[in-house]
């Protein structure tokens, strides 16, 4: 199964991509790991693609098409995978409908999670992070606590500026701009899978799951 991970900011994206790639035993692919791999490793997109991001330009859709395609031409993706942060326009989402035909990639859906935007403010702003260890707790989970209980780092807990409202509501802006006319791109398609993703975490994996069965039209073995 090929699942892309969609929804706005904050909204658990990560959390159920690590559930949902546990249980269906298939890699969860964040294009921003990809990428930076790729610089690493030096390969030809990933050279082409640290010498535009040298420029402080944004890298095109054109050489992050082929750093993905590189990598689900590998060998752990060949049951399916989840790709978290692409397509994140209409462009991007056609370039990699053509790709995903070129390479003959069946059972493809778009797992769609949604939030109203002011619950995903209120849980956004209610994060304090560890400025030793980097850990995201809730500002109810520590306010009461002088040591991080990761770390045990002392009078390190603070508001990141992604979780102040203001950046916040500019992002579910932006999302809604650019972003949201490819859920309606697969809608089109009927390849959504739609989840609340307000509510308990395994809540939502149960109703993806359910989704994700009644769009296959099977029922699906999840691992231990």
């Amino acid at each position: 199964m090929r699942l892309i991970l969609f929804g706005a900011p904050g909204v658990g994206k990560g959390t159920q991509a690590k559930i949902l790639s546990s249980k269906l035993t298939i890699p969860h692919i964040s294009t921003g790991d990809i990428l930076r791999q790729a610089v690493h490793e030096k390969t030809p997109l990933g050279m082409k693609a640290q010498e535009i991001m040298n420029k402080g330009e944004l890298v095109s859709d054109d050489i992050m098409i082929g750093i993905i395609k590189d990598t689900l031409e590998q060998q752990r993706c060949k049951n399916g995978f989840i790709l978290d942060g692409f397509p994140r326009t209409l462009a991007q989402a056609e370039a990699f409908e053509k790709l995903t035909n070129e390479m003959n990639l069946k059972d493809v859906y778009l797992v769609n999670i949604y939030a109203n935007n002011e619950e995903i403010v209120n849980r956004l702003t209610n994060r304090r992070a560890c400025k030793s260890c980097d850990n995201i707790f809730t500002y109810d989970e520590v306010k009461d606590l002088n040591a991080c209980p990761k770390c045990g780092a002392e009078n390190s807990f603070y508001q990141r500026n992604d979780d102040k409202e203001e950046v916040i509501r500019k992002r579910l802006s932006v999302y809604e701009e650019n972003t949201k006319p490819v859920l309606d791109f697969y809608g089109d398609k009927g390849f959504v899978v739609n989840a609340d993703g307000i509510g308990k975490v395994e809540n939502v994996t149960a109703e993806i799951l359910k989704g994700l069965e009644e769009k296959a039209g099977k029922k699906i073995i999840l691992s231990a």
